[in-house]
């Protein structure tokens, strides 16, 4: 079996995904659920609530980008850094998902400088309001300060709510821009 069985009852194909599998319900549902930092946080934060913050800090042409970053979570699971840059195969599904997801909302792969910065930004943020205290520095994070809000977190069912509203609004607002 090659497929996963999502919340809206599809059948996804991780090897050979379809475009028309790939339903914003879905991906709300599954990151609203999914735990950043394997569950390691000091209460539950989820990539869907992650996401919205990565969206909050960058420009309005990036926020779909920046709201869909972290997609291929709903169908492949969230994979700690460390252990994904040794997990060749799994990096080729997550492309391979990363590419449809890109179709299917008009996107281009490679992320804009804005959300990748964004990413950071949150992360440090994270680090500082939900992460045990450790004094070992985080390479990636050197240089990067977090945002000044400090982070309460949601509830599955707020981040489904919320992370889905803003992707259907966001949705939108790109429909009424390519159209005009």
């Amino acid at each position: 079996m090659n497929w996963i069985l999502t919340h809206t009852g599809k059948h996804f194909d991780l090897f050979e995904p379809d475009v028309d599998m790939i339903d914003p319900r879905d991906i709300a549902h599954s990151l609203a659920h999914l735990c950043r930092f394997n569950g390691h946080t000091r209460e539950f934060y989820s990539v869907a609530q992650h996401s919205c913050l990565v969206a909050d800090l960058v420009p309005a042409e990036h926020k779909l980008a920046a709201l869909l970053h972290d997609a291929t979570e709903a169908y492949i699971g969230d994979m700690v850094r460390s252990l994904k840059q040794w997990m060749h195969a799994y990096q080729d599904v997550e492309t391979w998902i990363w590419d449809r997801i890109c179709t299917r909302f008009g996107l281009d792969q490679d992320l804009p400088a804005s959300v990748t910065q964004a990413d950071l930004i949150a992360l440090a943020t994270e680090r500082r309001d939900l992460m045990p205290s450790d004094p070992a520095t985080w390479d990636c994070l050197v240089g990067i300060e977090p945002a000044h809000e400090r982070i309460r977190p949601w509830s599955p069912t707020e981040a489904r709510l919320t992370y889905h509203q803003r992707l259907m609004d966001q949705l939108a607002i790109e429909h009424r821009r390519k159209a005009a």
